[in-house]
């Protein structure tokens, strides 16, 4: 069985930092892209950060140049690192995924989602 698997939300002040780790977990051939998505409550979910295999990165205009994406390939992990927190960024983070379970097999994985929360 595959699986996302996320850690890291909390509550945090404003200005402050949080990082959030997503690993892939279970019988996996490959890791695709990667990604991080966020809803608020009564907002649609949208994109934070993507990042491909090959480690090009994608933001939201919202986060550019306070949220940072990595990945280590080797241990099919996607890091979020949240600088400069803002209350806006209060939302249920959830980490994507496009893996394959075999050569000719990709699809798309979502985590269950962790909260970030920004107090004023």
């Amino acid at each position: 069985q595959v699986q996302l698997v996320e850690s890291g939300g909390g509550l945090v002040q404003a200005g402050g930092s949080l990082r959030l780790s997503c690993v892939a977990a279970g019988s996996i051939f490959g890791v695709n892209a990667m990604g991080w998505y966020r809803q608020a409550p009564g907002k649609q979910r949208e994109l934070v950060a993507h990042i491909t295999s090959s480690g090009s990165t994608n933001y939201g205009d919202s986060v550019k140049g306070r949220f940072t994406i990595s990945r280590d390939n080797a241990k099919n992990t996607a890091d979020l690192q949240m600088n400069s927190l803002k209350p806006e960024d209060t939302a249920v983070y959830y980490c994507y995924a496009n893996l394959q379970a075999s050569r000719w097999v990709a699809a798309d994985y979502w985590g269950q989602g962790t909260q970030v929360a920004v107090s004023s």
